[in-house]
C-alpha cells in the first residue's frame, strides 16, 4: 500500500486518479479548495475512500501541514486554472497554481517523496504534422495558461537537476476528456447540444473555428500514464497523447453521429472570433511514453466521442 497525496483532487484528473489509485490498493489523501466533498468524488463513488483536506496552496504552511499529516510517498500536483480562455481574463489566477507548486517543492525539500506535476501540451504551442511535439520540442507559449505551466515545469526540471537530484517528474498532457468536463469546455458543449437535439430540441449549436486540430484522449487513460511516470526508474518528462490529431469538425461529426445526427444540419461554425493567439494545430508524438513506460492510449478520438455520448448523461 502506497501513501499518496493528490493536490487538486476535485478536478477531472484528480477524481479519476483517485479512483485509479484506490482500485490499486493505495491509501489516498487529497487537497481541495472547496468546502466539503467535491461532487465529482461522489459521482465516481470514491468520496468515502480518500482522506480530504481543504488547503490554500498560496500558503506554504497550510500545504506543509497537509504533507506532514499524510506522510506521502508519492504526490501528484494537479492544481491548475484549467481554462485557457479564462487565463487571459485572469493571468494571476493561472500563475497561482505555479506558486502552489513552488511551495510544495519547498515543504518537501530533503524528503524522498516522488512528485508528479501535471503540465500541458500547450507549453509547446503550434506543431505541424511533419514536426510533431515531443519532449525535445522548444517551448512556445501562446496563453497565460501555457506560460504558467512552463514556469511550473521549469521548477520541476531544476529540482531534478539540483545537487543530489529529486524525483520530480512532468507529464505534458494533451487534450483529454470525460463526462466530468464542465460547460466551459467545448467538448461538453458539443455533447450536451447533440443530446438535446436528439431529444427534440430545435436549437442550432454555434461554435468558433472548427478547423483547429487537436489530439483528443480519454482522461482515465491519462491518469494511468501519470502513475506510470511515478513508477519509472528515474524522474523524467513525458508527452502524453494518443498520437492522432483531427480537426474539431471531425470531433463534432463523431459526437453527433453517436446520436444518429448529421452535424452539418445543426451546427453553425465560425460564429465566434478566434483568440489572437489561438493554437490552431497540434500534432503529438508519444513514442517515448510507449517505449519507456509501456503506456499507450487505449482510446482514440472515435472512442472518446462515442464514450462521451454514451456516458455524459450518467
Amino acid at each position: 500500500m502506497t501513501r499518496v497525496l493528490i493536490v487538486g483532487i476535485g478536478g477531472q484528473d484528480g477524481v479519476y486518479l483517485a479512483r485509479h489509485l484506490v482500485d490499486l490498493g493505495d491509501q489516498v489523501w487529497g487537497t481541495s479548495r472547496a468546502v466539503g466533498t467535491p461532487s465529482n468524488l461522489v459521482r465516481l463513488d470514491v468520496a468515502d475512500c480518500v482522506t480530504l483536506r481543504r488547503c490554500d496552496l498560496q500558503t506554504a504552511s497550510a500545504l506543509a501541514t497537509v504533507v506532514e499529516a499524510a506522510q506521502p510517498e508519492e504526490i501528484y500536483y494537479l492544481a491548475a486554472q484549467s481554462s485557457v480562455s479564462q487565463s487571459f481574463v485572469s493571468p494571476s489566477g493561472a500563475m497561482s497554481a505555479t506558486v502552489g507548486f513552488a511551495h510544495l517543492l519547498e515543504v518537501t525539500r530533503g524528503s524522498s517523496v516522488r512528485i508528479l506535476e501535471a503540465s500541458s501540451i500547450d507549453c509547446f504551442g503550434e506543431a505541424p504534422a511533419d514536426r510533431p511535439i515531443t519532449e525535445e520540442t522548444a517551448f512556445a507559449p501562446r496563453s497565460p495558461y501555457a506560460t504558467a505551466k512552463i514556469a511550473q515545469s521549469t521548477l520541476a526540471r531544476l529540482a531534478r537537476d539540483e545537487a543530489g537530484g529529486r524525483f520530480v517528474a512532468t507529464a505534458y498532457l494533451g487534450n483529454h476528456e470525460s463526462p466530468l468536463r464542465d460547460g466551459r469546455f467545448v467538448t461538453r458543449k458539443i455533447v450536451d447540444a447533440a443530446r438535446r437535439i436528439a431529444e427534440g430540441s430545435t436549437e442550432i449549436l454555434e461554435l468558433g473555428d472548427v478547423a483547429v486540430i487537436r489530439d483528443w484522449g480519454w482522461a482515465p487513460d491519462y491518469v494511468a500514464a501519470m502513475r506510470a511516470i511515478l513508477q519509472h526508474d528515474r524522474p523524467d518528462s513525458f508527452v502524453i497523447a494518443t498520437g492522432r490529431s483531427e480537426p474539431l469538425s471531425y470531433f463534432v461529426s463523431r459526437v453527433f453521429a453517436t446520436f444518429g445526427l448529421d452535424w452539418q444540419l445543426y451546427v453553425r461554425a465560425n460564429v465566434f472570433p478566434a483568440r489572437p493567439l489561438e493554437v490552431r494545430t497540434q500534432h503529438v508524438d508519444p513514442t517515448k511514453a510507449a517505449a519507456e513506460l509501456n503506456w499507450r492510449a487505449a482510446h482514440d478520438i472515435d472512442a472518446v466521442a462515442e464514450l462521451l455520448g454514451v456516458k455524459s448523461a450518467d
